[in-house]
C-alpha cells in the first residue's frame, strides 16, 4: 500500500512549532508530507515565528527557524492527498484572503478528508466557510471569526485543548500537539501499537528548540509516557532553548527559542523505570557532560541495553560518559573530534539528515534528521503506526 500523503499549508511567520512538529512527526510515522506556500516553490523558505505566553496580555513573538518548502503550491492536486494540516501563527491572517487557499481548503473539507487546523489556522477555515454548524476550538482571539462564520465555538479550558468533529480536528495551541496529531493519524485510518513505553528526556538550558520538542511531542502523540528532566530543576520549571539554524554562515546561527517546561524533577527520577533515553543537542550538552550524575544516568541506559537516542551535540555527553568505544555513530560535524577521541567509528552524516542505529544506540547529526531519528527509535521500542 502506498504511504498516506498529507499536505501542509504554510506561510511566512507561521508558528515555528506548529509547522515543524506535525511535519516531522508524520514523516517519522511513515507518511509523505508536502509543505507548500502560495507564491513560493519547492526549495524556497518561509520564515517562522516563536509565539509564547510570557505573562503579558497576549503572546510574545520572536524570529524562529527558517522552514524549507518541499513542494510547489501551484503544482498541488488536492485529490492526491489524504489530509490537510493548517499551522497557526500570523500566516493565516493573510493566507485567508488568497482565493487559491480558500479553494484548496474547501476541497478538502467537502471531500470528507482529514482536516487539522491549529491556533490561528482556523481563520482560514472561517474564510472558506467550512465550519458552519461544526464544533471547533482555536486560540481564543480567533473566536469572533469562527462564531461569525457559524461554528459552534468550544472554549479551550487549557492551551492543549483539542476538539474533534467528524473529519475536522482543531486545537488551541501547540501545547495540544500530542492529542492533535494522534487524532489526525486516527482520521487518516492509522493504528498505533506498542506505545506503552516510558521515555526520559535529558534537558538543559539552551538545548536546541526543535531537538527537544519535536521528538518529545512526537512520542507523546504515539501514546508514550514522556518525561523531561534537567539537573538542579524541578517539574514545572522551564529551560530556555536555542534556535540553531543554517543561514549561509560558516557555522549555525543562534536565536532565542521557546521556553520548554519540564515534566518531572531530576532528583526524584528512578531511571530504572524508563524504557529509553533521549538526549537533545544544542549548547546544553557542553555543560551537562561535566555533571557526574548525568554521566551515571547515561551509563545506566547504555549498560542496561535500553535504547538511547542522541542528536547533534548530545553526543558530547556520550563521549564524556565513555560509552562510545567500539560503537558506530554520527553527530553534528563539529562534534566529530569528541566522538573519535572517545573511540567510536565516525559515520559521516551525508546528507545532514542521516541517522544511524548501532545496537541500542541511535544517533543523528541535526534536527533535519528528526524523521529518521524518531522512526529508528520507534523500531528499537517496538512502536508501529500502520494504515
Amino acid at each position: 500500500m502506498a504511504p498516506k500523503r498529507v499536505l501542509l499549508l504554510c506561510g511566512d511567520f507561521m508558528e515555528d512549532y506548529e509547522v515543524m512538529v506535525p511535519f516531522q512527526a508524520l514523516q517519522a510515522y511513515g507518511l509523505t508530507v508536502d509543505a507548500v506556500c502560495p507564491g513560493k516553490k519547492a526549495g524556497d523558505v518561509c520564515r517562522t515565528a516563536v509565539h509564547q505566553l510570557s505573562g503579558h496580555q497576549t503572546y510574545s513573538e520572536t524570529r524562529g527557524h527558517n522552514f524549507e518548502l518541499n513542494a510547489t503550491f501551484d503544482d498541488v492536486d488536492a485529490t492526491s492527498y489524504d489530509g490537510l494540516v493548517l499551522p497557526g501563527g500570523r500566516a493565516p491572517e493573510y493566507l485567508a484572503h488568497i482565493p487559491g487557499v480558500v479553494e484548496l481548503v474547501t476541497k478538502f473539507a467537502t471531500s470528507g478528508k482529514a482536516l487539522a487546523s491549529i491556533c490561528h489556522g482556523q481563520l482560514i477555515l472561517a474564510a472558506a466557510g467550512v465550519v458552519k454548524g461544526r464544533k471547533c476550538t482555536a486560540f481564543p482571539a480567533v473566536r469572533p471569526a469562527l462564531v461569525a462564520s457559524g461554528a459552534h465555538w468550544v472554549e479551550p479550558d487549557t492551551n492543549s485543548a483539542t476538539v474533534v468533529d467528524g473529519n475536522l480536528i482543531t486545537a488551541a495551541t501547540y501545547e495540544g500537539h500530542p492529542e492533535f496529531i494522534r487524532h489526525f493519524v486516527k482520521a487518516l485510518g492509522g493504528n498505533i501499537s506498542g506505545s506503552d513505553k516510558k521515555i526520559l528526556f535529558l534537558c538543559g538550558d539552551y538545548m536546541e528548540d526543535y531537538e527537544v520538542t519535536v521528538p518529545f511531542q512526537s512520542l507523546q502523540a504515539l501514546g508514550c509516557h514522556v518525561d523531561a528532566v534537567c539537573p538542579k530543576k524541578k517539574a514545572g520549571e522551564t529551560c530556555p532553548t536555542a534556535i540553531h539554524d543554517f543561514e549561509g554562515d560558516q557555522t549555525y546561527s543562534e536565536k532565542p527559542g521557546h521556553d520548554f517546561a519540564l515534566t518531572a524533577t531530576y532528583s526524584d527520577v528512578d531511571v530504572s523505570s524508563y524504557d529509553a533515553l533521549v538526549i537533545p543537542g544544542g549548547r546544553a550538552p557542553e555543560y551537562l557532560a561535566l555533571d557526574e550524575s548525568v554521566i551515571a544516568l547515561v551509563k545506566h541506559f547504555i549498560e542496561s541495553k535500553k535504547p538511547v537516542a542522541s542528536i547533534c551535540h548530545g553526543q558530547q555527553i556520550l563521549a564524556a560518559a565513555d560509552v562510545l568505544k567500539g560503537r558506530k555513530c554520527t553527530a553534528f560535524p563539529a562534534v566529530k573530534l569528541n566522538v573519535v577521541l572517545a573511540g567510536a567509528t565516525w559515520l559521516e552524516p551525508d546528507p545532514i539528515s542521516r541517522c544511524f542505529t548501532d545496537g541500542n544506540l541511535v544517533t543523528g547529526a541535526a534536527w533535519p534528521g528528526h524523521p529518521e531519528f524518531i522512526s529508528q527509535l520507534m523500531v528499537l521500542l517496538g512502536i508501529k503506526v500502520s494504515f
